[in-house]
């Protein structure tokens, strides 16, 4: 008997774009605030790339409602429990397969999307010199939480990418997974997507347009009277 060719699971779009370029935009913001945390010259970049993760996260909590299926909140956030039951076949090496987030990854997504709020937050409050010493450690500290977690997502993803023969990483560039048919999402939304990178790239012009005349007032405040005494 001649035997059935293998049917290969086709790879189907998942992730549309909006859903992509936040998730980089996100990673590109909090890398840059984290190097210019501690940096006087480079406050006025830390400060544009604070703000805009707070832009990103409030779209994001928008499209988590509205967006497209896996997009969703209500795609893949299942609790504490399915978390358990997924992590339990990852140590196993059985994970279930899922098509969108799996229950892990949508807590640590859920964390992610908290603690940058909180950082955002609070890092406001500091800009404002409200809440003194006690605001801006909180403020380190919501980082430096931020920061370990984004290290075990990134672990984790490699882990999955491997028990699941496939690669995460490169899914959330191309958009694309191996799934059924029926699983995918039609449109990629391409228009929200250079909307938000617009939107983006328009409020770090705008911030930046009075760099140079910071800089100025700030050199001029550093001279201080009798400086250029001759004696």
């Amino acid at each position: 008997m001649t035997p059935k060719p293998l049917r290969l699971t086709p790879n189907i779009l998942v992730w549309d774009l909006p859903v992509r370029v936040f998730h980089w935009l996100l990673a590109l913001s909090f890398a840059g605030a984290w190097i210019t945390a501690e940096s006087e010259r480079w406050r006025l970049l830390h400060v544009t790339l604070g703000y805009t993760m707070g832009g990103l996260l409030a779209f994001r909590v928008l499209w988590g409602l509205v967006g497209t299926r896996h997009a969703r909140f209500s795609d893949f956030v299942r609790g504490p429990r399915a978390a358990l039951r997924y992590l339990g076949g990852l140590l196993r090496g059985q994970p279930e397969p899922y098509v969108g987030h799996n229950p892990a990854g949508a807590l640590a997504i859920v964390a992610l999307l908290a603690l940058g709020g909180l950082i955002v937050a609070t890092g406001w409050a500091n800009y404002n010199e409200l809440g003194g010493d006690l605001m801006e450690e909180l403020h380190e500290g919501l980082a430096s939480t931020m920061l370990a977690v984004v290290a075990v997502h990134v672990l984790a993803v490699i882990v999955s990418s491997r028990l699941h023969h496939e690669n995460l990483v490169r899914a959330m560039i191309t958009g694309r997974k191996h799934g059924a048919p029926g699983d995918g999402i039609r449109h990629a939304w391409r228009s929200v997507a250079a909307l938000m990178l617009v939107a983006v790239l328009g409020f770090w012009t705008w911030q930046w347009q009075d760099a140079p005349r910071a800089d100025a007032v700030a050199g001029v405040h550093a001279t201080q009277p009798g400086d250029d005494d001759d004696d």
